[in-house]
């Protein structure tokens, strides 16, 4: 990570022990015990939506527990192009991939304001191998990662505009409000689908026309579903 990212980031020390999003994180699980091994501090960090978080092959000095926004990882392929490969929320760990190889495999980029912390791999890598409940916790999360990698290249990436688009609408439903849905910029959404940010624009406006949702705030970036099975029949 560039140095001056990392200072103008910086907000302080994390506290693990009453982390709003602890039952989410790598140490839901932890005791007085576990605690007692992290002796590295746990670094409080806040980006700016469009900020980026490290880039690709970058070398790792840490993973990051995402606690509120959301971050974007980006790769560019072999043409040249720029692909989303996956969008974290909260209680997700970015860059885990480091662990094992030491170098990050994509950009990591805040698509919001975001919060985190940075928790150093050597933390890690100690805990891992004297917490059982660490290493069951890092295990969870490499299962959930190859679950939600192949669930979003299963379900954004073939099909129709339309069919990609739906997909991607039910999968952006708020986890408190599942009528409410955060979108970002079409052309965000175009990297991810492999559609051209018009071609989002279009399909976009094509469902708030049929009734399948309507947007809430002025930006286009919220939207509620008003009938999902308008949704659901074309995303399949």
């Amino acid at each position: 990570m560039i140095a001056i990212q990392t200072q103008s980031a910086w907000r302080g020390t994390s506290d693990c022990r009453s982390c709003a999003i602890r039952e989410l994180a790598l140490f839901s699980q932890f005791t007085e015990k576990d605690f007692a091994l992290i002796h590295a501090p746990i670094d409080d960090l806040a980006y700016r939506a469009h900020q980026v978080l490290f880039n690709e092959g970058d070398e790792a000095g840490g993973i990051f527990t995402l606690r509120s926004g959301m971050v974007k990882l980006t790769r560019i392929t072999g043409d040249g192009r720029r692909r989303i490969l996956r969008l974290l929320r909260p209680g997700d760990v970015v860059g885990l991939e480091a662990l094992a190889t030491g170098r990050y495999d994509s950009e990591a980029a805040a698509l919001t304001d975001i919060t985190l912390c940075r928790i150093p791999t050597e933390v890690v890598h100690r805990l891992n191998q004297n917490s059982p409940r660490m290493h069951a916790g890092l295990l969870d999360k490499w299962q959930k990662v190859l679950r939600e990698a192949d669930d979003w290249l299963a379900s954004i990436n073939f099909g129709t505009a339309r069919q990609r688009v739906s997909h991607l609408i039910l999968k952006m439903r708020h986890t408190t409000d599942p009528a409410i849905v955060t979108l970002f910029s079409r052309e965000d959404m175009g990297a991810m689908m492999d559609l051209k940010h018009e071609t989002v624009s279009r399909e976009i406006s094509a469902l708030v026309k049929t009734g399948a949702v309507k947007p809430v705030d002025t930006l286009g970036r919220l939207y509620r579903i008003l009938d999902e099975s308008l949704l659901v029949p074309a995303a399949h």
